[in-house]
Parts: C-alpha cells; sequence; structure tokens
C-alpha cells in the first residue's frame, strides 16, 4: 500500500476535476453544519483530522454521485475514495462555496470565521446553529416572523458564541463585523473589502495587523496536508469492501445498515440505483424512507428476522428475492398507513421499524386480510405507535419478536400482546400527556384524532393535512396559550411545552396570532368561527380558562379532553 501526503487545496481539485470517485459502497453525504465547523477549527489549529483512503482500479466498478456536482473528466474512475468523503465534500463546499445535495435539494454549507477570537484552545463547543429545521409539523418558534420567543439568555449566547472561532452561519451573525464567511475569505486573496466590512479604515487601525494575521492562517487549511494511503491496484472490489467495513467498524463511523449495504453491494452491482429508484417512488406518496430502513427490509424478507450481521453470511441470490418481496411489502404498508391510519407521511411514526411489520404481513397474508384482520391490525398499529412500542429498549429485540409472531404463526391479534406486556394497558389515560411534549408519540395521535374529528385551521377553515400546498399552509403545532407568557409567569418548560397546550394550524395563521394573549384571541376564532372551531381541536371553551394565571386548570381540562378523543379515534378506526 502506498502512501502519499496531499494538500488539501490539491485534493479539492482532484474532487472538482473528477479524478476522485466515489464507489456504490459509500453512503451519502451526511454531515451536519457544526461537524464541518469543528473540522475547519481542528485544521485551523493545525490539529490531526485523520488520513484518507483511496484505491486506483482499472476495473469498471460501480459508482455513484459526489454531493457537490463534478467536471467531466477523460480519467474519472481511476481514483476512488474509500475513506474521507465527508471531509473532502465538506472542504471542497466550504473552499470553493460550492453547493452540496442532500436530499434532493441544493444548498451551500456557510460557515463564519470570527476574526475577533480569542487566543489558544476552545474553551467550549456549542450546539446552538442549525443547518436546517424542517419538520413536516413545525414549531410556531420555528417559522414566526414576528419573533413570538426570544432566548431569555440572548446576552449570554452571544458571549458564548464570541468565543468561538467558527459557527454555523445565522443572519444575525452573518450581520456583524467581525464575522465573514469562510468562503468568502477562500474567494479572494484580496483582504481590503473584508477588512473594510470588519471596520477597518487605515493600516494604523491597531485591528489591521491582526485581523490580516488571522486571514492568512484561515487561507493556509488548503495548505494542510491529509496522509492519503493508497490501495494496490491488484486488489479485487470484494477485497476492497472488506478493507472498508474493517475500516469503518473499527472508527464506529458508519450505523451497521452502512456496513451492511457495503457488503452488498460488493456482490451485487448497481443495488444503490435500485434502492433510491425506490425511495423516489415512495416520495411520490410523501413517505421519505432512510436507506438503512430498505437494507433492512431486505434483511427481513431474506432471513425472516432483522439483524444486519447475517447480510456476509446470507447467498446474494437470497438477497435479490427478499428485495423482491420486500419491495411489494413495502408498497403495502405506506398504502396502508396513509389510506387506512391517516397517517399521511413518517414524521407520523414513532419508529420507522413499523413498516417492516406491516409489510412482513402484506407478504405472509399475500394480501388477503379478512374485515377482522384489517381491524386488528389497524388497533394494533395505532395503539403500539402511539405508546412507542419499537422507541424503547432494544428496538431490533423487540421488532424480532414481532416478526417472528407474524412468519411463524401468522395471527395478527397476537401482535397486541407484547404490547400489553411492554406497557400494561392499551387506553390513553389524561395523565399520560402530563409533561409529554412534541417528542412523545402521543402527540402523533393527538393530531391524527383532532384531525379525524375535522379540525381545522383557526382563520383559513381548512382542514388538517400534511400534504398541504404552499408554505402558508404547511401545518405547524401552536402554543395555545403563548410560551414567552408563559415563561414570564414562571411556569416550567415541560408544563410549557405540553401537548396539552398545542393547537394545530396553519404557518400564516400561526405568524398572525404570534404571542397575543390567549384571552383576546381564542375569544376572536369563537366570534368568527363559532365554538365548533376550538372543540374540534378539543380546546376549553370556558374563557375563565384562558387567562395565563389559570394555565393548570386549562391544562387538566384539555388533558382530559384530549384523552378522551384519542381512545375514541382509536376505537372508530378499528371498528371496536
Amino acid at each position: 500500500m502506498q502512501q502519499q501526503n496531499i494538500p488539501i487545496a490539491t485534493l479539492v481539485d482532484m474532487y472538482k476535476r473528477g479524478e476522485l470517485r466515489l464507489p456504490e459502497i459509500q453512503r451519502h453525504y451526511v454531515w451536519q453544519g457544526t461537524r464541518v465547523r469543528d473540522l475547519l477549527d481542528s485544521l485551523y489549529r493545525g490539529y490531526p483530522s485523520g488520513s484518507i483512503l483511496m484505491w486506483e482500479t482499472d476495473e469498471p466498478v460501480p459508482t455513484r454521485e459526489f454531493a457537490i456536482a463534478q467536471e467531466t473528466n477523460a480519467f474519472a474512475g481511476r481514483k476512488l475514495l474509500l475513506d474521507g468523503q465527508q471531509r473532502l465534500t465538506s472542504l471542497t463546499a466550504v473552499l470553493g462555496g460550492e453547493p452540496v445535495s442532500v436530499r434532493g435539494r441544493k444548498r451551500p454549507i456557510d460557515i463564519l470565521f470570527n476574526l475577533e477570537h480569542p487566543d489558544g484552545p476552545p474553551t467550549d463547543i456549542i450546539e446552538v446553529e442549525s443547518d436546517e429545521v424542517s419538520p413536516v409539523i413545525a414549531d410556531d418558534e420555528v417559522t414566526d416572523e414576528n419573533g413570538d420567543e426570544a432566548d431569555e439568555n440572548e446576552a449570554g449566547l452571544q458571549e458564548k458564541l464570541n468565543r468561538r472561532t467558527f459557527v454555523v452561519a445565522s443572519k444575525n451573525l452573518a450581520s456583524q463585523p467581525q464575522w465573514v464567511s469562510v468562503s468568502e475569505v477562500f474567494k479572494t486573496a484580496n483582504d481590503a473589502e473584508i477588512l473594510e466590512k470588519a471596520g477597518i479604515e487605515s493600516f494604523k487601525d491597531p485591528r489591521f495587523q491582526k485581523y490580516s494575521d488571522r486571514l492568512k492562517k484561515l487561507r493556509t487549511i488548503k495548505d494542510y496536508h491529509y496522509v492519503v494511503h493508497v490501495l494496490e491496484r491488484s486488489m479485487s472490489y470484494e477485497e476492497v469492501t472488506e478493507i472498508f467495513v474493517r475500516v469503518n467498524s473499527l472508527g464506529a463511523k458508519l450505523r451497521s445498515s452502512d456496513l451492511a449495504l457495503a457488503q452488498m453491494t460488493s456482490r451485487w452491482q448497481n443495488l444503490l440505483k435500485e434502492l433510491e429508484a425506490f425511495q423516489d417512488e415512495c416520495e411520490q406518496s410523501w413517505f421519505t424512507i432512510d436507506l438503512g430502513q430498505l437494507v433492512r427490509a431486505i434483511v427481513v424478507f431474506a432471513t425472516k428476522q432483522c439483524l444486519f450481521r447475517s447480510v456476509a453470511s446470507t447467498p446474494v441470490d437470497a438477497l435479490k428475492e427478499g428485495w423482491e418481496q420486500a419491495k411489494e411489502g413495502l408498497r403495502f404498508a405506506i398504502n396502508f398507513l396513509r389510506t387506512n391510519a391517516g397517517i399521511e407521511d413518517e414524521s407520523l411514526l414513532s419508529s420507522p421499524m413499523f413498516i417492516h411489520s406491516l409489510a412482513a404481513i402484506s407478504r405472509i397474508k399475500d394480501n388477503k386480510l379478512t374485515a377482522d384482520e384489517q381491524n386488528k391490525l389497524l388497533h394494533w398499529l395505532l395503539v403500539a405507535n402511539a405508546r412507542g412500542r419499537y422507541s424503547r429498549g432494544s428496538t431490533e429485540t423487540l421488532l424480532n419478536e414481532d416478526l417472528n409472531i407474524i412468519f411463524k404463526s401468522g395471527d395478527i391479534g397476537a401482535l397486541m400482546e407484547p404490547v400489553k406486556r411492554q406497557f400494561g394497558r392499551l387506553h390513553i389515560e389524561p395523565g399520560d400527556l402530563a409533561g409529554r411534549g412534541v417528542n412523545s408519540p402521543l402527540f402523533s395521535l393527538a393530531y391524527l384524532a383532532l384531525k379525524a374529528s375535522g379540525a381545522k385551521d383557526w382563520y383559513s377553515g381548512l382542514g388538517l393535512s400534511l400534504t398541504h400546498q404552499g408554505k402558508l399552509h404547511f401545518i405547524q403545532w401552536h402554543h395555545i396559550i403563548p410560551k414567552s407568557l408563559l415563561k414570564q409567569s414562571g411556569y416550567e418548560t415541560g408544563e410549557i411545552n405540553e401537548i396539552a397546550n398545542m393547537a394545530f394550524i396553519t404557518g400564516q395563521t400561526n405568524r398572525r396570532i404570534s404571542n397575543k394573549e390567549a384571552t383576546g384571541y381564542l375569544a376572536d376564532i369563537v366570534a368568527k368561527q363559532g365554538e365548533q372551531a376550538l372543540l374540534s381541536q378539543c380546546v376549553p371553551t370556558n374563557p375563565d380558562l384562558w387567562p395565563i394565571e389559570c394555565y393548570r386548570d386549562f391544562l387538566q381540562q384539555r388533558r382530559v379532553a384530549l384523552a378522551e378523543r384519542m381512545n375514541s379515534f382509536i376505537r372508530e378506526k378499528a371498528q371496536l
């Protein structure tokens, strides 16, 4: 195995020119902005940041596209990148200002550099920035243009950020003079415009030399040398895949599903293209299925259990037959979720594992379910999803328990027994909602129950749906009693963010309400839409419960109403 020391600038050029290719065994680009931020910080300080692994080959190895578009090159495919994709893609994006493709969308990775950063090692790691916030049912604070919620520790947060050398960009920080875009720095060797923005008006400014030196040091990142290991041409694709699996297993860099996929693709060329084509098909029905779950589906149907460790010993023909079964099973699962359960997309599932149980039932029953079996399956799904069947403990063990019932007996009714053992009772009580927020599996059940009861947006009258067109009509969850006002009155975070304080309305209505007092805007809704607008969302219509000081009584009454509505929804859907 050869070893070379190659500067980042050269590696980035190789990436952009198409001299580096990505073998099919590699996963997608998955790094978040905070990982890129920390990589730049390490390189800026001269810290070690790993090595790069390549394989030079003339074999016709299946490849996939990088997250950044490459130039067409006659020599493409000679060097395959086995380890280092995340780092090189990130560096290519930031140093060249190139957008990356993530889940079908192109977006830049914008990192800001602090010209006033403290000297010495970093003092803390702050996970406050976010690349993207795009939940299907969005938080009212995410898109509230009126600033419904300002962090009560905003000054302290700003102080912490100022101690950082790099941060993920935000509009607020980008507007401040000491913060500059890393990509903008690398686009030019002339510091005049950057220094002018930072308020430097002459050479005599005491900050001039410090800022100039720091910009020069930042640009030296491109001169950082990575140790690049190059595997011999004589190695076979299967041997290289084994090395890939071992390297990533030792470093725990990849999920077990990624390693299983690598083992499959070494024996099954173009599998990745098939999986991605099926992902696109599912997206047409508003369902996003992670690549790892498709790999698991193959394992389930090829081996009748869900553990990935069996992949290496499973014949490729069995894996291929498993995939054919999995596709049909998953199609049934998605259709059953959408049309029978009203679960419009994967965000309403407490775990993606449910698709495997549903898919297995489809195949074992050959899509022939009696009316009784349909009701039992729907009952199990709604209860198990609301309770978080696959969200606690060893999820693979729990899924295997259910798969064992399905594949051995095909008795759908028997699936409820493990749920009873796990949770004790099946119905929802008001106390179950106390202190439970949007991360609780009960949150999805609340949405489904209210939607089924005819809940509508309080201003436009639109019914609830996750498939509304136009960002103004996207469904969001809204604090009925405004969060900011409750905080000011001393209520605890847990009770402020309870499901019992959430209603589902459109983004436009959410912004219009903002943080208005409930005593005012709820009365206005009743006057214009009638009491049914509140009753359909289980909101108490008694105005005496709307003031801030009556919040705990409001919660207590709404928990009772919600629990009753959720239990009724399950009974009605499953025809109990």
